[in-house]
């Protein structure tokens, strides 16, 4: 007797995907607008600029999101199912992102001038937490080497295998949500 396995057809879930960043798109946007205005209440406010940080960094990964969808399924014709569980967690690591790096920034471990300057003004913080949230991969790159210059922390083993330090691993499908 011969065993016979059917394929499961895979579930496009482009529109759950969509509708999912657009709902978290308007409540980053929501809270944005609050925070700026001073709604947020009274024991959160010295949270303010660095709730902003994720909730901007995670604008950037939306953006960064629509325009893989938009070129995957649209324009390269090559949307794969199996990268769906990556736009569900990549605006997570862009909120998360977004927040180090207010963290780093406050610390002085990163600089956005190459003069110091006590009173940095909150726009540069929101730039960069944008840019984190957008640029997840190349942040994430850049914090390694700041915990190496500072610490002598060692990169993690998938960025040695981004910097080509390390054994090289399967290349990534031609489907990867690159954007």
């Amino acid at each position: 007797m011969s065993e016979t396995t059917s394929a499961k057809p895979k579930t496009d879930l482009t529109i759950v995907i969509i509708i999912y960043l657009l709902a978290l798109l308007v409540f980053a946007t929501y809270s944005i607008g609050a925070m700026a205005l001073g709604w947020l209440s009274e024991p959160y406010r010295p949270l303010r600029v660095p709730l902003m940080c994720g909730a901007i960094a995670y604008v950037g990964g939306a953006l960064y999101c629509f325009r893989a969808i938009y070129l995957n399924k649209c324009v390269h014709k090559r949307w794969d199912p199996d990268w769906h569980v990556w736009y569900f967690i990549r605006p997570i690591t862009s909120t998360i992102a977004g927040a180090v790096s207010y963290l780093f920034l406050k610390a002085g471990l990163l600089v956005l001038e190459s003069t110091a300057n006590a009173g940095a003004s909150e726009i540069g913080f929101f730039a960069l937490a944008f840019i984190a949230g957008f640029n997840v991969d190349k942040f994430v790159a850049k914090i390694e080497e700041v915990a190496k210059a500072v610490w002598g922390i060692d990169k993690t083993r998938s960025g040695q295998t981004r910097a080509g330090e390390a054994e090289p691993v399967k290349p990534p499908t031609p489907t990867s949500p690159q954007a």
